[in-house]
């Protein structure tokens, strides 16, 4: 029997109110049509009977463990049951913030980039972390400058992609923040927390030795032109929830950016702690996703 695999969107912060899609997929080219079954929890009765489950607006009590289950349309054989994932929805607000400099998640190798630690709380110690594919979790001792709750990073290469937090010496964390060093010329400079809905949204299409960096560009929402041969910007004077997605820019003649995710919360939202996702196995671009996931598994695992 085959087994599914189950992704999802988003994979970093959820909060109440979000949109979450899970979606079951099953490699099997014997079966030409699946019908689908998500399960939650130890529950024998499924919560959806679609591949793409969908909850439009999650809230705390969508918190558990999904698996999803194949049965073939038509026919009498049955695929094994997906790996558990777990989803979890918080609406508490993380004593501390990553604040990266300069504030974007991508960027250019060579380059320089400061992360600091902005503290909301009485709790003291706090240092910067991060999880590489190559290298696994190390503190900012092991790969940058510290100077009190800062990290910096004089040269930047690809090796520094990966996911990034703060850490307090009593086991708080902030939430976590993807950073993707590219080594081509265009890279997509989007916010790097969260756009509260109703709110302005600004994307640039950034270009390696280029200053002003004002080429013309196509701008892209899940691999579909959204705005072509601007300035090198797109604006959103007011983003909604459907706007939420991967974004990513292109130049017909210097290329084209990595995705970004481009999260959007309701106005009346606060930030999750660090453990509010722990989920996915693959995604297109799965290797930085996968990242999220190791992370918050290690670090749950260490707060039992």
């Amino acid at each position: 029997k085959p087994k599914p695999v189950v992704s999802i969107n988003p994979d970093n912060q959820v909060f109440s109110g979000d949109t979450v899609t899970l979606r079951c997929e099953i490699q099997d080219e014997s079966v030409s049509r699946w019908q689908y079954s998500w399960y939650k929890d130890a529950s024998l009765s499924p919560v959806s009977s679609v591949q793409m489950y969908t909850i439009s607006s999650v809230e705390v009590t969508h918190t558990g463990k999904y698996t999803c289950k194949g049965r073939e349309s038509g026919g009498s054989r049955s695929s094994h049951h997906s790996d558990a994932v777990t989803l979890t929805v918080s609406g508490e607000s993380p004593p501390v913030s990553l604040i990266i400099s300069p504030s974007r998640t991508q960027h250019f190798t060579r380059d320089s980039l400061s992360l600091s630690c902005e503290d909301q709380s009485n709790s003291t110690g706090w240092t910067v972390r991060r999880y590489t594919d190559s290298e696994g979790v190390l503190d900012c001792s092991q790969w940058g400058s510290v100077t009190g709750s800062t990290c910096n990073i004089s040269f930047l290469s690809t090796s520094y992609t990966g996911v990034y937090w703060c850490e307090s010496e009593s086991g708080e964390n902030s939430n976590p923040v993807n950073i993707t060093v590219h080594d081509g010329d265009v890279i997509l400079e989007s916010p790097v927390h969260p756009v509260t809905e109703g709110h302005p949204l600004t994307l640039h299409c950034s270009y390696r030795n280029t200053n002003p960096s004002n080429l013309r560009a196509d701008f892209y929402k899940d691999g579909s032109v959204v705005q072509n041969q601007t300035t090198g910007e797109m604006i959103i004077n007011k983003v909604l929830k459907l706007d939420e997605g991967f974004y990513h820019c292109k130049h017909p003649e210097r290329g084209e950016s990595p995705r970004s995710w481009i999260s959007v919360r309701r106005s009346s939202h606060v930030e999750a702690p660090f453990s509010v996702l722990m989920l996915i196995s693959s995604v297109v671009t799965s290797s930085p996703y996968l990242l999220i996931t190791i992370i918050l598994l290690v670090k749950c695992s260490r707060t039992q």
